[in-house]
């Protein structure tokens, strides 16, 4: 095992003290002197590899409806008119409402650099930021850029840690820079009697693990103090709405002052290869649960939400055929979500390559002509004052054939 691998993962004591750390920051955030900015950063990774035909259909390609004939949608679902090439499913309407309100940029026949097709390769270039899946650094794009803010553009975020709403640390954030981790409870909480006779052992033991204690309850009542989330109360998070609460709570950390200002999230169930259900199956209720997500993503930031992008990313798409188990196999291009109230938004930018046959990737995938890198680049930018050099030379090693895409945030 890598040894810098190794230092990633959680003993049960490191597990303790990350959870009671996250209210432990001492700094508060320093803004953008020259525009009173204070920004915050959220990365959805959704890992399985989403179909972005079946998220933002290109209902205007005249392949289309032939090509995916197989997939039958209600007559009493409606599409969300996009543009006139693009409609969004009918599943995603917080989506839609953020597409109306100009919260909310869609990216369509977007990709890493990677053009093969395992889950752990495609995942390794989407979070390292290098240019082949033969990389042997073992660390993250966003890790790396929080690291490298450049303070003499008058940024300085406090606290510098990120926070990862995981067991462990993804690979997106590791690095140099400090990464807290945190989820919901999966299992029953302790009774508060119970709380207290280990509050009392630890007290008598270690102190260390004491205040951590101590600290992650004071997390767990503080999401839970949240009105929207009073229903919730301290019950395991599980079921159809788990992705919404946990987002909605890792927006209530990120929203105080002292809270963090860059964290990532996964969202797992996307490899459809069987009975997908893009407008009521399977992927429908994952597609449904992520637009849950982004409502509850801007309800628990609450004001912050102004200065908030949340980028929603996945590996690789899916092929352009619909398989023989009315599912959909791995692919290359497919869709990315920009979504938050510094978005420049109401927007899907595309550099549409056609359904033609002849057009497809290697005759099977919708064609990459967007580098997603590119879009990432962008933001770092457009967010916290990034140069480009330094995106191409120590961010994104070897991107400078995708400079960075500009005014993707609000001026």
């Amino acid at each position: 095992m890598n040894p810098q691998e190794h230092a990633h993962l959680p003993t049960r004591r490191n597990l303790l003290l990350g959870a009671g750390a996250l209210f432990a920051w001492p700094y508060v955030p320093k803004v953008w002197a020259a525009s009173g900015r204070d920004p915050r950063f959220l990365v959805v990774v959704l890992r399985g590899g989403l179909d972005g035909l079946s998220a933002v259909m290109p209902v205007g390609d005249p392949q289309f409806a032939a090509i995916r004939s197989d997939f039958k949608m209600s007559p009493t679902h409606t599409p969300f008119r996009l543009d006139p090439l693009f409609s969004l499913n009918p599943a995603m309407p917080n989506l839609a409402d953020l597409y109306a309100k100009r919260e909310a940029t869609l990216f369509h026949a977007v990709a890493t650099p990677y053009r093969a097709r395992s889950h752990f390769d495609a995942q390794q270039v989407l979070e390292n930021g290098m240019t082949s899946a033969s990389s042997s650094i073992d660390t993250g794009w966003l890790n790396r850029a929080l690291s490298l803010i450049p303070k003499a553009k008058g940024i300085e975020l406090r606290p510098t840690k990120a926070l990862s709403v995981s067991a462990t640390t993804p690979l997106i954030l590791r690095g140099p820079a400090q990464v807290e981790t945190w989820q919901p409870q999966t299992l029953p909480y302790a009774a508060a009697d119970t709380l207290m006779r280990l509050q009392a052992l630890y007290d008598d033991k270690d102190q260390a693990l004491a205040n951590a204690l101590r600290e992650g309850v004071q997390v767990d009542d503080f999401i839970a103090s949240d009105p929207s989330m009073a229903a919730m109360g301290k019950q395991p998070l599980k079921g159809p709405n788990s992705f919404a609460s946990a987002a909605r709570a890792a927006a209530s950390l990120m929203a105080p002052v002292t809270g963090p200002r860059i964290a990532v999230m996964n969202f797992d169930g996307w490899d459809t290869h069987s009975s997908q259900g893009p407008y009521e199956g399977r992927l429908a209720k994952n597609l449904a649960s992520l637009d849950a997500g982004m409502a509850a993503i801007k309800e628990g930031l609450g004001a912050s939400w102004a200065q908030t992008s949340v980028l929603i990313i996945t590996e690789f798409g899916r092929t352009v055929h619909v398989n023989g188990s009315s599912g959909t196999d791995h692919g290359t291009a497919t869709v990315a979500f920009l979504v938050g109230g510094a978005v420049a938004g109401g927007r899907v930018i595309a550099d549409w390559p056609s359904l033609k046959e002849s057009a497809l990737f290697e005759g099977r995938d919708l064609a990459p002509t967007m580098d997603l890198r590119a879009v990432m680049k962008g933001l770092l930018i457009d967010q916290f004052g990034f140069e480009e050099k330094v995106l191409s030379e120590k961010v994104f090693p070897g991107s400078e054939k995708a400079p960075g895409m500009r005014d993707l945030i609000r001026a």
